[in-house]
């Protein structure tokens, strides 16, 4: 059976995730100020819970360190010291939530919280357009923000889409976010499901209602990334069952196909964008990139200063991404903005520790042997998770800023802390959690 200890932290470690996923619910429903006290809260919890549960964040990683190093002290070099001074606040408190969840629980349990967590989400998003579809019939803002006649459609908390055909935008606000939590849940509930760790009718209600947030969404980006994550599956899955004399080879020609797949997406991007129903610019991100690029080589080395999320009232963020009267707060591109804020220095640890991890991730899908071989076959899908949503993670990047802000930075820090912890499998004190998980016995998980 699950210890209550392991209970307990179960439900911080899926009550932490729910905020840390959950910040563009919180801020539309309750505003900036009510946002803040919750994550305040829970930053502050978190800390102590990390620092009394040290031991288990050991080895640390030091290129984890490092980065944290440098973007600590940006704060010396920034061009905006007041606004890295706010972003380092709020790095540090998504940081704490992440180290909290990874040295309370062994990775079956954090599984089972992030699935939670995910779940909860997606359904409650679709809950959500229903009741606005039905019961209020008209487009309204968040609680921060007085729409006007003429508010700009990505103002909006509901556009009132549900039954017009058009993409709904879910708690989250927007259609891509939660495009990309239905994303995960999908992956989550899919390797807990393979795991028998949850139950069938919460597998099957997981299952789809994130296909279906999927389809109401119908993000670009987002269905690229679920083509990365479905290849990389396939790869890790023939690998894993090819001879050794083989998987190398495997490799490779998934290596060169991928590559020659790239190439030729580039060069039919057009009528890509067009058969996807979007702009040749990507969006805006065109026009976005050039001008975090011009700006970025006045100051390559070091960059501007971290800051997270963009500060729009401080230059050089006040104009840098306006479009049809919004101001965007990030690159839509995560490399880019880690280059932007910490230059080459900052950039190169950061790919540093993402290629630790994928080298760690890819191990734990394809060549790590579980203690005890009566259960070895119920594991693999969860050894296979963390693979799978690194390569959601890095894959999103490429559009998107998230992977360093909220649940993308507390994700990528939970993965890098539990792949280096449990290198070698699980100790003998949380072997039967894991054996209890995936024997359906850790308290009906949903």
């Amino acid at each position: 059976m699950i210890p209550d200890d392991h209970r307990r932290g179960t439900a911080f470690a899926t009550l932490a995730f729910l905020v840390l996923f959950g910040g563009d619910v919180l801020r539309n429903a309750t505003g900036f100020v009510g946002w803040g006290v919750v994550c305040g809260v829970l930053a502050v919890v978190s800390a102590v819970v990390a620092w009394r549960h040290r031991a288990a964040l050991r080895p640390v990683s030091r290129r984890g360190v490092a980065l944290l190093v440098v973007l600590v002290a940006s704060i010396a070099w920034s061009a905006y010291p007041g606004a890295t001074a706010l972003g380092l606040v709020l790095t540090l408190a998504t940081l704490a939530g992440a180290l909290a969840v990874a040295s309370l629980l062994p990775w079956p349990l954090i599984v089972v919280a992030l699935g939670r967590a995910l779940r909860a989400l997606v359904v409650a998003s679709l809950l959500f357009e229903l009741v606005v579809a039905v019961a209020v019939r008209r487009p309204f803002c968040p609680v921060y923000y007085s729409c006007g006649p003429d508010v700009p459609d990505a103002f909006y908390w509901s556009r009132d889409l549900l039954f017009e055909g058009g993409r709904i935008q879910g708690l989250q606000g927007n259609a891509n976010l939660l495009a990309v939590v239905a994303l995960l849940a999908l992956i989550v509930t899919a390797c807990e499901a393979a795991s028998r760790s949850i139950s069938r009718p919460v597998a099957v209600v997981g299952l789809g209602t994130a296909v279906l947030a999927l389809a109401l969404t119908r993000s670009a980006t987002v269905g690229v990334v679920g083509v990365a994550v479905a290849v990389v599956l396939l790869v890790a899955l023939l690998v894993r069952r090819a001879p050794d004399g083989r998987r190398g080879r495997i490799v490779l020609v998934a290596l060169v196909a991928g590559a020659a797949a790239a190439v030729a997406a580039r060069a039919a991007r057009g009528p890509l964008l067009a058969l996807a129903g979007r702009s040749d610019d990507l969006t805006g991100r065109l026009d976005i990139w050039s001008a975090v690029l011009d700006l970025g080589r006045e100051r390559p080395v070091l960059g501007w200063g971290w800051v997270s999320y963009w500060v729009p009232w401080v230059a050089p963020f006040d104009g840098l991404a306006d479009r049809n009267g919004v101001s965007y707060l990030q690159a839509h591109d995560a490399y880019l903005d880690v280059w932007f804020q910490l230059g080459w220095l900052g950039l190169a640890l950061f790919a540093l520790l993402l290629v630790g991890l994928v080298l760690r991730a890819w191990w734990w899908a394809t060549d790590r042997r579980m203690l005890d071989a009566e259960h070895a076959d119920r594991w693999t899908a969860l050894d296979l998770l963390p693979l799978l949503l690194t390569t959601a993670l890095l894959v999103h990047g490429l559009g998107e800023s998230r992977l360093i802000m909220e649940w993308g930075a507390a994700l990528l820090t939970v993965l890098v802390v539990v792949t280096r912890r449990d290198h070698l499998g699980w100790t003998e004190h949380d072997r039967p959690v894991a054996v209890a998980v995936t024997d359906g016995r850790a308290g009906a998980p949903a």
